[in-house]
Order: structure tokens, then sequence, then C-alpha cells
């Protein structure tokens, strides 16, 4: 753990804890406004999460040479959560536009 100072764990701790907050308001939104395409969202912010976890895992047991795999897995993470990300954001645009439309 003596990888990250105490201010920077603070960061990647309230980071995570931020990011499954807005994940949960993401989804209790699609409830609220029964919108489905919110749910999208919500879903599509989880390996961004992941990634995180793998980063916050790594520094936690100082950055080991046999956890080099968990950084591999935070960089696909991040490359995925990205693509769904974008994905989830075309989702939403393409239905609010449709009922711009309508």
């Amino acid at each position: 753990m003596h990888a990250l100072s105490i201010p920077t764990w603070m960061v990647h701790v309230s980071s995570v804890i931020e990011w499954i907050l807005a994940i949960w308001l993401v989804w209790r939104y699609a409830e609220v406004t029964r919108d489905r395409v919110w749910y999208g969202l919500s879903l599509a912010m989880f390996p961004a999460l992941l990634s995180a976890m793998c980063a916050c895992t790594w520094h936690f047991f100082d950055n080991p040479p046999d956890l080099d795999w968990l950084v591999t897995l935070q960089a696909a993470l991040t490359v995925l959560g990205n693509f769904t990300l974008c994905w989830a954001g075309w989702r939403i645009y393409n239905s609010k536009q449709s009922t711009i439309n309508n």
C-alpha cells in the first residue's frame, strides 16, 4: 500500500465510490423516467468501474511484477469501457432524436 500517498489513495477510492454512485443514479433515472435507454448507460459504465478496481488492486499490493496482468486487464477494460460508453451515448442521442422528429 506504500506505492501511493494517502491523498492519492483518497482520490482513487473516492473516484471508485463516485463511479458506483453515478451508475446507481443513472439506473434510478431510468426507473423514474421509464426510459429504458438509460439502463444501457448504467451497464456501459461497468467496464470503466472494473478498470478502476484493477488499478486500485494493483496499487494496493504495491505494484508487484507478478500482478502486471492487472495492468493489461485495466487497459483492455478502459478501451472496452470507452466503446461501451460511446455506444450508450449514441443510443441515448438516437432515442432523443427519434422523439424530437415524431
